[in-house]
This record gives structure tokens, C-alpha cells and sequence, in this order.
């Protein structure tokens, strides 16, 4: 690894320990939702919340906003949302002397943050265009492509129980989701730290660390870092046996995986592992980041058979099977 690299990742894992403690002022208790959500920023990707409501997602989103410097937006997505609302829309004004022209009106989507709050619950086609525009970071309304600012990132949120009138993502959409970060409830301790420092006279505040530059040039270095032989094997094996038709696949994966990740899940985990070593502090990723990623780059590129589902089988001990088995694999030297 050259000096220049070295010094590069250790300024920058000790930036983002003083991020991970700003966001700690006001996020209690949810170190592991914070790296995740952090970790997927830091690779260039847009990450799925899921959580039941009152869980500090939109808390999360808001102070990541501050903390790292970046203009967001929030939208609520409703069943009644329409493409327009998010991308912007064409007005005709009529200026000084009669005479009449069209201005275009940039919607929410243009920030370098936007929570997309409960996305299941807006149409199809409302979630088609916010999805396509993190594919390919522009839109296209009126006939004029314009480019989203940089960096930008989608955090969205899903309740995963409740249902009722929503539209659940296609599994193909579901895939432009870097990660997807489970926010469960917390412990009975990190639950009264909440409720104390919560219900104050005064809320925390948290201090910006870093901008809009600093944060390209953290996803540059991501990209740089270096990642040893035994680690990209492990994400291979990993994701291959997770594919019911792969060679490598074992006989409770072909018999209750429906479809499994594609390439675009190994890039994920690539960038993913780097992403948690800068957060801890370390210079290249282990195998262990590739089994403790397993879980949020796999869970929304998978499905169960129809089979599976009545037999019980959870795609959660699936993946830790295939993690372990994959990082466990022996090596040559």
C-alpha cells in the first residue's frame, strides 16, 4: 500500500470516528444502524430502512444530514404522490411585457440527502421515477435531461408489517438498494437513555464534521482501498451459493431459494466491506466484514419458494449458512 493511500485511510477513519460520535449526540443506542447506513454512503449507494414507525429513522436521516454536511430533503410518500411532485414540473409564466415562457420548478429530489419516508405506500409509477433517477442520477421532464447534485443519496424507510394499501417494491427496484439496515427495537437500557435524553428542556445538537467535498473524497478513497485475495473469494463463494441453480449452491439452498442475487450484489459487498473497515478504524477489510454484511446486501435480493414459505424456512439462516460456509472455505496459500 503506498504512504500517500496509508495516511489517506487513517485521516479518514479518524474523521469518521468523529462523525459516528456527533451522530451518537442524538441518535441512542443504534451503533450498528448508524455504520450500516454510513457504510452505504460511503460506497456511493442509497440504503432501506425498514423499521416499525417511532424507531428514529426520520431522526437518523436528519442529523446524517447535518453531521455530514449535506442539503436534504424529505418526502412522505402517499398513495396520491405523482411523478411531478418528485422530480419537478414545467410552469407557464407570463413575464413583463405579455410575454409568456416555461420555468422549469425543481422538485425534492434535487438534494445531496432525501429521505424517501414510507416509499412502499406511494404508486408504482411514482416509485419507477425516483427509482430510475438513483440509477442514473439525473431526470428527464420536459424532454431536458438535468443532473442530481453530488453526491446524492436516497434513504428510504418501509414498516415491514404493515401492508394495508402499499405497494410493495419490485424485487428488480429493490436491487438498487446498496444495503438494506433493519431497525428493531432497542434494549431495555438504551430505551431509558432515550426516554432521558429526549424528553429534556434541551435536545442535543450535533456538530457538523464533514461537507458535500469531503464526502466525494471519502467514496474515492473507498474505491481505492485495497482488498485481499481471500476476501474477494469470500464474496464470490458467498453470493454464488446463494444461487439455487449455481454449482456451488448446497441442497437447502436449491430446494428453498426462488432466485438469488445477481452480480450487482458482489459489487455491493465489495464496497460495503471497505466501507465498515474505514468505520472501525482499520486499513483492508477481513472475511469477517463479508459475513457480517451477509444479511443487509443479500436480504432484499432474495426470495423464498413457495415451498420454503410453508415449511417455515427464513432467508436469514439461509444467508448465515452460506456466510459461514463462504468465509470458512479454505484458501490457497
Amino acid at each position: 500500500m503506498a504512504d500517500e493511500l496509508l495516511d489517506e485511510i487513517e485521516a479518514l477513519g479518524e474523521r469518521l470516528g468523529e462523525a459516528r460520535r456527533a451522530v451518537a449526540t442524538r441518535i441512542v443506542g443504534q451503533e450498528r444502524v448508524v455504520d450500516l447506513t454510513l457504510a452505504a454512503m460511503l460506497s456511493g449507494g442509497h440504503a432501506l430502512l425498514m423499521g416499525l414507525p417511532g424507531l428514529g429513522k426520520t431522526l437518523l436521516v436528519e442529523t446524517l444530514s447535518r453531521v455530514l454536511g449535506l442539503d436534504g430533503n424529505r418526502i412522505q410518500f402517499t398513495p396520491d404522490l405523482m411523478p411531478s411532485d418528485i422530480l419537478g414540473s414545467e410552469v407557464l409564466e407570463t413575464g413583463e411585457g405579455g410575454a409568456r415562457a416555461f420555468r422549469y420548478l425543481e422538485g425534492p429530489i434535487f438534494a445531496q440527502l432525501l429521505m424517501a419516508d414510507e416509499i412502499n405506500r406511494a404508486s408504482p409509477r411514482t416509485q419507477s421515477a425516483l427509482l430510475q433517477a438513483m440509477q442514473e442520477r439525473e431526470v428527464s421532464v420536459a424532454g431536458q435531461t438535468r443532473p442530481l447534485p453530488r453526491p446524492f443519496h436516497v434513504l428510504a424507510t418501509q414498516n415491514p408489517l404493515e401492508q394495508e394499501g402499499t405497494y410493495p417494491l419490485p424485487e428488480a427496484q429493490l436491487d438498487r438498494f446498496l444495503l438494506r439496515v433493519d431497525v428493531a427495537y432497542p434494549d431495555r437500557a438504551t430505551e431509558r437513555a432515550i426516554v432521558l435524553a429526549t424528553t429534556g428542556a434541551e435536545e442535543a445538537e450535533a456538530p457538523r464534521i464533514m461537507d458535500a467535498a469531503q464526502l466525494i473524497a471519502a467514496q474515492g478513497i473507498v474505491r481505492r482501498m485495497p482488498v485481499g485475495d481471500g476476501v474477494v473469494e469470500a464474496i464470490l463463494d458467498l453470493v454464488r451459493a446463494c444461487r439455487p441453480d449455481d454449482e456451488t449452491a448446497d441442497d437447502h439452498v436449491r430446494a428453498h431459494v426462488a432466485w438469488g442475487p445477481g452480480p450487482r450484489a458482489a459489487q455491493a459487498l465489495m464496497l460495503a466491506v471497505r466501507a465498515q473497515a474505514l468505520l472501525e478504524g482499520r486499513l483492508a477489510p477481513s472475511t469477517d466484514d463479508v459475513a457480517r454484511l451477509a444479511r443487509p446486501v443479500l436480504l432484499h435480493r432474495m426470495a423464498l419458494s413457495f415451498a420454503a414459505r410453508a415449511e417455515g424456512a427464513t432467508l436469514e439462516a439461509i444467508i448465515d449458512g452460506a456466510a459461514d460456509r463462504a468465509v470458512r472455505a479454505p484458501r490457497a496459500a
